[in-house]
């Protein structure tokens, strides 16, 4: 087994999982809510994406903006929809909202796109780099970097400017915040077109990576449960390394035994870790 080839699968991977999770981990953060059509919404994303490129021949820097674009419409409409929900923090009804809103966005993704697999390639993927026994691609370098700078620009935004002061005060508590003179709903609806954005631009950057498939969905929403329980509820830093953590795991697990248990094996040491830390890897409130 090539070790170095692993480790760089590994921290691909890892940066990967990350992006995908971190507009979980923020709607958690701040309006502790779950949305199970987050993997659904990331499906979607891609295809948009994939279209652009692929069949609209535009550059692949364009299909980052429509992706992004579409992510925040669907993030929108969710957010009209659960907004009394949302206020009442009805947890349950939200949760079966969002899982139907899920199986819509998929049936709505076969019949534009067709539910035959597509691959997604553009100019980075293409590139490939050699370096002895390891190899890479263009891609997985702008993932990492991506990933990097994204992370840091949010922990800045949410520790030290005016936006990031008014969501930890609406995560800390809405009610007081709203008696406060902070508009709840637009941060609530702020967040769902963030976590839309996000996963927008997660799919944009590893999608190529990977063929893309309607039924995708739940398996990116399974990455994302995994990622944000490790880092911890609402952690952008417990994230960051419960994503790389995962991707690691996934990498050198997939590679030592078989891929075909690497799920399992996840949640195995997901229950683990919550059994010995049960604020998961994240638990300083500083990462949100």
């Amino acid at each position: 087994m090539n070790l170095s080839q692993q480790f760089i699968n590994g921290l691909v991977l890892g940066h990967a999982y990350a992006l995908i999770a971190i507009g979980w981990t923020v709607l958690l953060g701040v309006a502790r809510l779950v949305n199970f059509a987050h993997g659904q919404m990331y499906m979607l994303s891609a295809f948009v994406a994939w279209y652009v490129v692929s069949r609209l021949a535009l550059p692949y820097l364009i299909a980052f903006p429509a992706a992004m674009l579409m992510g925040i419409a669907v993030g929108y409409v969710m957010q009209r929809v659960l907004l009394q929900l949302t206020l009442k923090q009805d947890l349950v009804s939200i949760m079966i909202v969002t899982l139907g809103f899920g199986y819509v966005l998929q049936g709505a993704a076969a019949l534009m796109f067709g539910s035959t697999g597509q691959i997604f390639e553009t100019p980075l993927s293409r590139q490939e780099i050699y370096l002895g026994n390891i190899w890479f691609t263009y891609q997985d370098i702008a993932i990492v970097i991506a990933t990097v700078v994204f992370f840091a620009a949010l922990r800045y935004t949410i520790n030290r400017t005016r936006i990031g002061r008014l969501t930890r005060m609406v995560a800390e508590d809405p009610h007081l915040a709203q008696l406060a003179g902070i508009n709840v709903r637009q941060v609530y609806l702020g967040v769902f077109a963030f976590e839309g954005a996000a996963v927008a631009l997660a799919a944009a950057l590893v999608a190529p990576r990977t063929p893309i498939l309607t039924s995708m969905g739940f398996e990116e929403l399974i990455v994302t449960f995994v990622v944000v329980v490790l880092g911890g509820i609402g952690s952008v830093l417990g994230s960051y390394v419960a994503g790389l953590a995962l991707g690691f795991f996934t990498a050198f697990f997939g590679a030592l035994v078989t891929p075909a248990y690497t799920t399992a094996a996840a949640f195995a040491v997901l229950i683990a870790v919550l059994v010995f830390r049960p604020s998961g890897l994240g638990a300083s409130t500083e990462g949100r």
